[in-house]
């Protein structure tokens, strides 16, 4: 595993971005970005699923938020992975880099289910399964956010 975070860290990518402020500032933005899309998307439907906002039918913002979640999130892992690629045998020991890691996983995996069983976006606003997947990603997401910001004091 060490070779491979080695491997990682020397890439042409890697060093450019140690290398450049700019180029470091632009893919750290990029990943605020993404996490911005997904949580600004996934907390409102969330919440509509879980009885707020009644008066909103949950096919019409899903249909809105339910892309825009799926855009953030891979903006977020792209950058994030680039972010990553810089500092990989740091990061890879950091135990909130592996509980945000395991939150994701959770989240999408959870995500991925409820697709499966209700489609992308939900004909059925009060199905009690879609109330859990929605209370798992309003616990997951937020607590992500927290391990990813917690990265930057725990490491030093």
């Amino acid at each position: 595993m060490e070779a491979f975070l080695a491997g990682l860290e020397g890439t042409a990518v890697a060093q450019a971005l140690r290398a450049s402020r700019w180029g470091y500032a632009a893919v750290n933005a990029a990943h605020i970005l993404g996490i911005a899309l997904l949580i600004g998307s996934t907390v409102p439907l969330n919440l509509r699923v879980l009885g707020v906002w009644r008066a909103v039918p949950v096919t019409a913002l899903a249909r809105v938020l339910a892309p825009t979640a799926a855009v953030g999130l891979s903006l977020a892992v792209l950058a994030g992975l680039l972010l990553f690629s810089i500092r990989a045998r740091e990061y890879a020991g950091l135990g909130v880099l592996q509980l945000k890691l395991a939150l994701i996983a959770v989240a999408v995996l959870s995500a991925l289910a409820a697709v499966r069983a209700y489609g992308f976006v939900p004909k059925a606003e009060d199905a009690p399964g879609l109330k859990v997947h929605a209370a798992i990603s309003l616990a997951c997401w937020p607590a992500v956010l927290v391990c990813g910001r917690l990265i930057a004091f725990v490491g030093d």
